[in-house]
């Protein structure tokens, strides 16, 4: 009972840390609505069936580049402010510490990307069951976009204005994922069999988050030991 207590007021407390720097969390989301809603704006009328096929994989990757966007801010104020340190020095193993963090950062930006994806797969002529498939898709993908991420902003903690570092590490991690994500989309719009690249997305979100938190664990001790 008391570990469900200290789980549950480490969740709070990390959701209203996050709820402090509401920008962090709004920037992400407007550029994933500016992106997906600027390509229909700018298709002319007789690309509608375009649309309809390339409709996800815009999806995808809006929320992909959205999602790399939100992962640098994701250590960064707690190290600057030396929370980390407390936390590294807590009871608790850091690892499912930063598993709440993750947790917690996902809810706030990744969920609603997803949550968000069926009405804008509308907009793209996609049908209600293609729109379902979509949301499936991104509620697998996007905690991995998260947990990878972590690990990525844990090794760049050490270092200044990381963005553009931060990306080129972990963008070839997120490949796999957006081609699983798309291509389990791409085959439901052909009327092809679809479940096989939902069952590899669920395998590699069942490997993030058992191998993710170790590593973000890692990644920020070796910043606070540099």
């Amino acid at each position: 009972m008391s570990k469900g207590l200290a789980l549950f007021a480490l969740l709070m407390r990390d959701m209203k840390l996050a709820l402090r720097s509401p920008g962090d969390l709004i920037n992400p989301l407007i550029f994933f609505l500016l992106v997906v809603t600027l390509f229909p704006l700018g298709s002319a009328a007789g690309e509608a069936h375009w649309l309809a096929e390339k409709g996800g994989t815009i999806i995808w990757v809006a929320a992909l580049l959205a999602s790399l966007w939100a992962t640098d801010a994701l250590f960064r104020a707690d190290f600057d402010s030396g929370m980390l340190e407390q936390l590294a020095l807590a009871p608790e193993p850091l690892w499912f510490t930063l598993l709440i963090r993750i947790l917690v950062h996902w809810t706030l930006s990744g969920l609603p990307l997803a949550l968000l994806s069926p009405l804008l797969g509308i907009m793209y002529g996609l049908d209600l069951g293609h729109c379902g498939v979509l949301l499936v898709t991104l509620l697998l993908g996007t905690p991995q976009l998260s947990l990878v991420g972590a690990v990525g902003a844990g090794l760049m903690l050490g270092v200044r204005r990381s963005g553009v570092l931060l990306s080129l590490l972990i963008l070839p991690f997120y490949i796999p994922v957006l081609i699983l994500g798309t291509g389990a989309l791409d085959a439901a719009v052909r009327e092809l069999p679809w479940v096989a690249p939902l069952l590899w997305q669920a395998m590699l979100l069942m490997l993030a988050v058992t191998l993710a938190p170790l590593g973000a664990a890692a990644a920020v001790r070796m910043a606070l030991d540099g």
